[in-house]
């Protein structure tokens, strides 16, 4: 779904906090000339209130409160090491209202990894739309709980946010209620070719030229779609699709079993590279059961690709674990780049930027023309020793070439 043709000279990207990598990545990939910096004014008050100020002439007094009219106020929004998400999300609302308070047309979040989507449901029954039926123990994982995914949404909307811009969210309940509260603009992008265009120019995994040797596997039902369409758009005949079952026996204990509907057995995937596919990993239990489990049967190596890596101290130590031999994600939490918040996993991690990937889908959601991504990501990648095969020619090599 695509919004009406837009200029380009009609849309402001901003971000909200000062100095974010990230939203001036995407604007200037967006195509905008002007920093970030110099349309608005991230202003904290004495007594700790955010007011955030879009810029203008001092000495114009011909368009006050109506500096923004006809504009498209794009906000983006990822985390960082000193805010809070509480704090970032109240940001996000004053900045949408200040946008329509001076005269904005519409207003455009994008946040690539949507705040209070753990929060997906509440105590009652039509508190979130589910896959399955909610019975009195799901409904008491909530109870006293806020429906803060709602509440969120509701909020955004309520501020003068118009559309919704995020990246694989996980949450089936989340989606049908910003679908619901926005009228259909919610966009939920799944990075489908960002992995396939990784996993095919990359020496990341080794397998023959129709897929001998390489396995897919989805950890879960909730995965098995998503990791499905990365399988047949890799269209490689001979790689072979596995998908586990889980089933928790705690908090954070699971079991681990290879699902009955599987349509490879586990001897047909010994020796492989197998990739295991998730949206997030937070404490890493999961994934490194599900990676101790795979290395059972002796395969050639385990790769984990996840979305969102929120790399707390618990995760990093426990997916440090020599089950998985490297890890594959994106930056849709811009502190995973950081060597540091990495820790002991930098030495088997690769972080795949997206934001000229992002830039490039917002361009068709809005109508604008869309950027020369240059290569995109992939010249981007936060891995210290690239791992393309193919070599990636510059423009003066290419006329030589032509020539």
């Amino acid at each position: 779904m695509t919004g009406p043709t837009l200029d380009p000279d009609d849309v402001i990207v901003v971000g909200n906090f000062s100095d974010d990598p990230f939203a001036i990545d995407v604007a200037f990939a967006v195509g905008q000339a002007e920093d970030i910096a110099d349309l608005i004014s991230i202003k904290t008050f004495a007594n700790t209130e955010f007011c955030p100020r879009f810029i203008s002439d001092e000495q114009d007094m011909s368009a006050i409160g109506d500096q923004l009219r006809g504009k498209t106020v794009v906000i983006v929004s990822t985390t960082n090491r000193v805010m809070s998400r509480n704090n970032l999300a109240m940001r996000n609302t004053l900045i949408a209202r200040a946008a329509k308070d001076n005269g904005a047309a519409a207003v455009v979040l994008v946040e690539p990894d949507l705040f209070y989507s753990a929060q997906d449901r509440g105590p009652r029954a039509d508190h979130g739309t589910t896959q399955f039926e909610r019975d009195e123990a799901d409904r008491k994982k909530f109870d006293g709980q806020p429906f803060s995914a709602r509440l969120y949404a509701e909020m955004l909307k309520l501020a003068g946010v118009d559309r919704v811009v995020t990246v694989h969210n996980h949450s089936t309940s989340v989606q049908a209620e910003f679908t619901r509260v926005f009228d259909g603009r919610f966009h939920n992008l799944i990075p489908y070719d960002v992995y396939i265009d990784y996993l095919r120019e990359s020496n990341i995994i080794d397998h023959g030229p129709t897929g001998a040797g390489l396995a897919l596997c989805a950890p879960d039902k909730g995965a098995r779609d998503f990791v499905r369409a990365i399988y047949e758009q890799l269209d490689l005949p001979e790689a072979k699709f596995i998908m586990l079952d889980k089933e928790r026996s705690g908090e954070r204990e699971v079991e681990i079993t290879l699902h009955p509907e599987s349509d490879a057995t586990f001897e047909e995937i010994r020796g492989h590279d197998v990739v295991l596919f998730d949206d997030m990993v937070r404490t890493g239990s999961t994934v490194v059961s599900s990676c101790e489990f795979i290395q059972q049967v002796g395969p050639k190596r385990v790769v984990f690709a996840v979305t969102h890596f929120y790399a707390s101290d618990e995760g990093r130590q426990k997916m440090a674990n020599p089950a998985i031999d490297e890890i594959l994600t994106l930056n849709t939490l811009p502190t995973v780049l950081n060597r540091d918040v990495q820790g002991r996993l930098r030495k088997k991690m690769v972080v795949l930027k997206i934001e000229i990937w992002l830039a490039r889908r917002l361009c068709e959601i809005l109508g604008l023309p869309n950027p020369d991504d240059a290569g995109g990501y992939r010249i981007d990648m936060s891995s210290k020793n690239p791992r393309f095969k193919r070599k990636i020619w510059s423009s003066d090599e290419l006329t030589d070439l032509r020539d």
